[in-house]
């Protein structure tokens, strides 16, 4: 009957109708821009990383967005968020090693990033989580870096221990050269800069047994303090001397942090400093150094209980929260894995920013073309690290800040007392890394 082939002709074009909508419709989420959020620290080296993922991110389709955060908030903040449940906030965030294993049972495993089989795995210790997964994708190496200026010192005049940094700083003091031989942070959180590189250097650490950074050993030895021993003493020693009696060091220097230390240098009125190998960017800026072109790079000097310099190895990196989706977790990982693999980006940000690339590979390609590069490989990357640049349990802020509170008190009386005030604080330290 005819209207029953009419009714059947308009229920085919319905049909035909409907499926093209839904087939628009699956053409249009096809075509929508996907999102990943970063939260990080607003610093040139982290953004220099983003700046190569937001290559992969561009040719995927996706918008990488940035949320920056200050470092004096961001582990707290980040911490809320991945402990709240609102682990979401965020698709990929810097990860640190000073909070690595506070963050490990929040993190998604990452040993399945192509390209992390070519990092270093020395500075990964703090990354892994206790069922043995890795839980972080270097960007980059901080490296503690000696720096000295080159146009006053040839690289066999480089001070190799404590006693000659002392009579050299004296030399160009003396000659006119410079205000100051040696600067360095020293405050709370810049205390790598001065007592702990010269603590590491005389085979010494804050912790008993010494460079030991497995915590249930640590916690065996009941988080024992090692500040009475000898060669801790002998470093506090050094710096009381250093700005007392033979006057190398500015007497304001126990409240300098890197930045100050490094306006110093950069001013032109120090010999000596040592800071990580990512503020040579600042130094070699002529808007921002005086003594830009003219800075050297050589190993630790060292102290009188060492026969070889150390150096310390250890990396910013980039984790992803276990609790996005799963869809978005294998975006950051195929954006991690392009990063890693990014050739002229990571020699860029080496070059831009004084920060060595996390693919390894690639270390021999860049000093065999760059002066500066073969500098820092031969003063740190050459040497061996008798320890990690910090301690691996929930409590270490809290001992960091006793311990800096012990040494600076040390310091800033007699000479004579610096062995009970540092027999004084033991208890301070043990309680702080006990939690209590």
């Amino acid at each position: 009957m005819p209207w029953k082939s009419s009714i059947a002709r308009r229920s085919i074009v319905a049909a035909t109708m409907a499926l093209a909508v839904a087939a628009g419709a699956a053409a249009t989420a096809d075509a929508q821009q996907r999102e990943l959020k970063v939260g990080y620290q607003k610093h040139p080296i982290q953004d220099a990383s983003l700046d190569m993922m937001d290559k992969w991110a561009k040719a995927n389709n996706v918008k990488l967005t940035r949320i920056p955060m200050a470092y004096s908030v961001f582990m707290e903040k980040v911490t809320a968020t991945l402990t709240s449940g609102a682990g979401d906030q965020f698709d990929l965030i810097w990860h640190n090693d000073d909070w690595g294993q506070l963050w490990e049972k929040w993190m998604e495993p990452v040993d399945d990033v192509k390209g992390i089989e070519n990092v270093d795995k020395w500075p990964l210790d703090a990354f892994w989580s206790t069922d043995k997964k890795l839980t972080a994708v270097p960007m980059v190496h901080t490296v503690g870096t000696f720096f000295y200026r080159a146009d006053l010192l040839k690289p066999e005049e480089v001070p190799k221990t404590f006693a000659e940094l002392v009579a050299t700083s004296q030399r160009l003091q003396k000659e006119g050269k410079v205000k100051w031989g040696y600067v360095g942070g020293m405050s709370m959180n810049n205390t790598w800069f001065s007592f702990w590189w010269t603590m590491w250097a005389n085979n010494c650490d804050i912790l008993k047994p010494l460079f030991e950074r497995d915590n249930a050993k640590l916690k065996a030895a009941n988080f024992e303090p090692a500040v009475t021993e000898a060669c801790h003493k002998e470093v506090v020693e050094y710096w009381w001397d250093a700005i007392n009696t033979h006057k190398i060091s500015p007497p304001g220097m126990t409240a300098y942090g890197r930045n100050e230390a490094n306006a110093i240098f950069m001013a032109g009125d120090a010999a000596f400093t040592l800071v990580d190998s990512t503020h040579f960017g600042e130094f070699s800026d002529p808007k921002r150094s005086k003594i830009a072109g003219k800075v050297g790079m050589a190993p630790f000097p060292v102290g009188p209980r060492a026969s070889k310099p150390t150096s310390w190895n250890e990396i910013w990196a980039w984790g992803i929260p276990k609790g996005i989706s799963a869809e978005r977790k294998k975006l950051a990982k195929d954006m991690l894995s392009f990063m890693l693999s990014d050739e002229e980006g990571q020699i860029d940000m080496w070059k831009k920013t004084g920060g060595p690339p996390p693919n390894t590979k690639l270390w021999d390609k860049i000093a065999a073309q760059d002066p500066d590069f073969r500098m820092l490989k031969h003063a740190v990357f050459d040497q061996k690290p008798v320890t990690h640049s910090a301690y691996y349990f929930a409590e270490w802020p809290a001992v960091h800040k006793a311990y800096s509170d012990t040494v600076i008190a040390a310091l800033s009386g007699k000479r004579e007392d610096i062995g009970k005030v540092l027999q004084d604080n033991v208890e301070k330290i043990r309680r702080a890394a006990q939690g209590n």
